[in-house]
């Protein structure tokens, strides 16, 4: 299965480095910031992954030498992209970086994704949508989406482990809901170099949180000078160090408190939850989520 990556920071690294070992290639890296030089590089380790994986044939060609018993390598710099499935780097978004894709993944900024949808699927191209901070428009992508026949996922997270933490708060929810001597809130931690605040995950589960509780109508994300509202939900953030994300909901009364935690530990699950969804994506037209996902998952 060919994929393009969206953009190239820490995310689409991720994706580079573990595509070939879901049987993967990345023929093309579209980002504006990323130099050629650093790309090699990066071709150059997939290549070198993907012959450590059993499904993928021995070198052949007579510039790779691989030598996995005693872990010796050597790769010639200038053959590295044809070495590792010929990924090529763009930089712009267009037919030409599309060509022969079979769906893109989208890790890039959240004031460009609509453009970017509307370029996947004027070429025919699934795509999967990591970016957050469009969803105000999600109205229109829905419609571009629908015009043009092609497959679109996305999520606020895709790490299975939230997708499945989604659920357990969805299940907590409905319980609570009969116990009105519980009040909820939640709280997110997130790195320093995180843009938004409070993340789409937070938001979500702040979504889940009020369709399942009857006595909670209303999101607060701001910080409060005030007493908080009966129908008030309030979902903080913190921004600072290294955390990769970590979310917790809490249901407290004068009695007892529960918190139901998720930390992640680092970006490889929202990675591989991101090419798995790039998989289930795969001869599907439509527009759906990581939760159509999941529950596909679970009813298998």
């Amino acid at each position: 299965m060919n994929i393009a990556l969206i953009g190239y920071g820490k995310m689409g690294k991720m994706l580079a480095e573990l595509a070939p070992l879901h049987e993967m290639n990345i023929t093309s890296i579209i980002d504006p910031n990323t130099s050629s030089n650093a790309l090699q590089l990066q071709s150059a380790i997939q290549f070198i992954n993907a012959q450590k994986t059993p499904q993928f044939a021995e070198p052949k060609n007579s510039f790779q030498s691989i030598h996995l018993q005693n872990v010796s390598t050597s790769i010639q710099p200038q053959n590295t992209a044809k070495a590792a499935n010929a990924t090529i780097t763009y930089p712009t978004l267009n037919a030409e970086s599309l060509k022969n894709v079979d769906a893109a993944i989208d890790f890039s900024q959240g004031e460009v994704a609509l453009e970017h949808i509307q370029i996947c699927a004027e070429n025919g191209v699934n795509l999967v949508m990591g970016t957050t901070g469009w969803y105000d428009k999600i109205d229109e992508a829905k419609k571009i989406v629908k015009s043009k026949n092609i497959g679109f996922l996305y999520a606020s997270n895709f790490s299975i482990g939230v997708q499945l933490f989604f659920k357990i708060i969805e299940r907590a929810a409905n319980f609570m809901n009969t116990f009105d001597e519980y009040d909820i809130f939640a709280h997110e931690f997130h790195h320093r170099q995180k843009k938004d605040s409070p993340s789409g995950t937070a938001l979500s589960l702040g979504q889940l949180l009020i369709k399942n509780i009857d006595r909670k109508t209303q999101i607060v994300t701001e910080k409060l000078d005030r007493n908080i509202a009966p129908e008030e939900i309030h979902i903080s953030s913190t921004r600072g160090g290294y955390v990769p994300g970590t979310h917790a909901v809490y249901f407290d009364s004068e009695a007892d408190a529960i918190e139901i935690k998720h930390t992640a530990r680092s970006r490889k699950g929202f990675a591989i939850g991101a090419l798995k969804a790039a998989k289930w994506l795969h001869g599907k037209k439509g527009f759906f989520t990581m939760e159509d996902w999941i529950k596909n998952i679970i009813a298998e």
